[in-house]
C-alpha cells in the first residue's frame, strides 16, 4: 500500500474520531449541567425519592426519619443524588448525541426507520423508572418492614424475657438511595429491551425464530438477573421476572413485524417464492435460509441513491 493510500484511509478515521470527540464533551457537558441543576434541588429530590419508605414508616410508626453514620454523608448524599438526577436530565441529550454520531452513516430508508425507535427509548425508560418507584419499591419496602417488631403505639415492643426482642428499623440514607436508585435504573435500562431487539432486527442480526427457539434459555437468564438485581425477597423477584419476561414477548411479536415486512420486500423483488415453502434450489437450505442469503446480496447491492447523506 502506498503512502497516498495510507493517508487516504486516515484521514476518514481521524474525523470520525473528531466527530466523537464533540458528541462525547457535549454529552458530558449535559450531563454537568443536570447535576449542577439537581444539586441545587438536592434536598426536594431526596424527599421524592423517599416517598415510598416514608408512607410505610409514617403507616408503622407514624414518623419517616433516616441516618446517616458518617460527618461527610450528608454531602456525598447530596452528590449521589445529583448525579443520579444528572444522567436522568441529561439523558434525551445523550441519545440525541449518539444518533447525531451514528446517523451520517445510516442510508436514508435506514434513518427513517432508527428514529422513531430512538424516540421511544426515554419514554420507556422513564415508564420503566416509573413502575419501579410507584409499584416495585412499596411492595418491597412493605415486606421488608413488615418484620419489625412493633407495639401498637408504634414504639419498639420490649417484653422481659429472651422470648420477644424490640425490632426497628433504622435505615441509613446511603443504604435506602443506592437500593432506590438501583431500582429505578435497573427497571428504566429493561424497559429498552423492545427497542434494543428490535433495531437488531432490523439491522439483520436477529430474527423471531431464534427469539423463540431460545425462549426457555430467556426464561433462564431473566430468573437470574431477576435475583441479582432485586433484593432477596421473592414478590419483588416475580415482579421483576413478570416484566422482563412479558418485554421478551412483546419484543418477539415486533421482530416477527420486522420480518414480514422484510420477507414481504423479498417478495416483491423476486426472491421469494410463494409456491414453496421447502427447499427449492437442492441446496439443503429452507426457504428462510434462501430469504437470508438474498437479504445479503440486496445489502450488497444497494441503490447508490441512497448511500449515506
Amino acid at each position: 500500500m502506498s503512502d497516498s493510500e495510507v493517508e487516504n484511509s486516515a484521514a476518514p478515521l481521524i474525523e470520525h474520531l473528531a466527530e466523537l470527540r464533540t458528541r462525547l464533551i457535549r454529552a458530558v457537558l449535559a450531563f454537568a449541567v443536570g447535576m449542577l441543576v439537581s444539586f441545587g434541588f438536592s434536598q426536594a429530590i431526596f424527599d421524592f425519592l423517599a416517598g415510598p419508605i416514608c408512607a410505610e414508616l409514617i403507616e408503622a410508626t407514624g414518623e419517616c426519619g433516616l441516618i446517616f453514620t458518617g460527618l461527610q454523608k450528608g454531602f456525598t448524599t447530596a452528590l449521589r443524588i445529583s448525579m443520579f438526577g444528572g444522567f436522568i436530565l441529561a439523558f434525551p441529550v445523550i441519545g440525541w448525541q449518539l444518533w447525531k454520531f451514528v446517523a451520517p452513516g445510516l442510508y436514508s430508508k435506514e434513518k427513517s426507520a432508527f428514529l422513531p425507535f430512538l424516540l421511544a427509548s426515554p419514554v420507556l425508560f422513564f415508564i420503566g423508572a416509573s413502575f419501579a418507584f410507584y409499584v416495585v419499591l412499596p411492595l418491597a419496602f412493605d415486606f421488608f418492614l413488615g418484620y419489625q417488631n412493633l407495639s401498637p403505639t408504634g414504639d419498639a415492643e420490649i417484653i422481659d424475657g429472651p422470648a420477644s426482642v424490640g425490632i426497628t428499623f433504622l435505615g441509613t440514607i446511603d443504604e435506602y438511595l443506592g437500593l432506590t436508585m438501583k431500582f429505578v435504573l435497573a427497571f428504566g435500562l429493561t424497559f429498552q429491551l423492545p427497542v434494543l431487539m428490535t433495531l437488531l432486527a432490523k439491522a439483520g442480526l436477529l430474527s423471531a425464530k431464534s427469539l423463540t427457539s431460545t425462549r426457555k434459555y430467556a426464561m433462564v437468564a431473566i430468573l437470574l438477573l431477576s435475583a441479582l438485581i432485586t433484593p432477596p425477597d421473592v414478590i419483588t423477584q416475580l415482579i421483576m421476572f413478570t416484566v422482563i419476561y412479558g418485554l421478551y414477548e412483546v419484543s418477539i411479536v415486533l421482530v416477527k413485524m420486522v420480518d414480514k415486512k422484510r420477507e414481504a420486500k423479498l417478495r416483491e423483488e423476486g426472491y421469494y417464492d410463494d409456491d414453496d415453502d421447502e427447499d427449492e434450489d437442492g441446496d439443503g437450505d429452507t426457504k428462510e435460509d434462501d430469504a437470508e442469503e438474498a437479504e445479503d446480496f440486496e445489502a450488497d447491492a444497494f441503490d447508490e441513491k441512497n448511500k449515506p447523506t
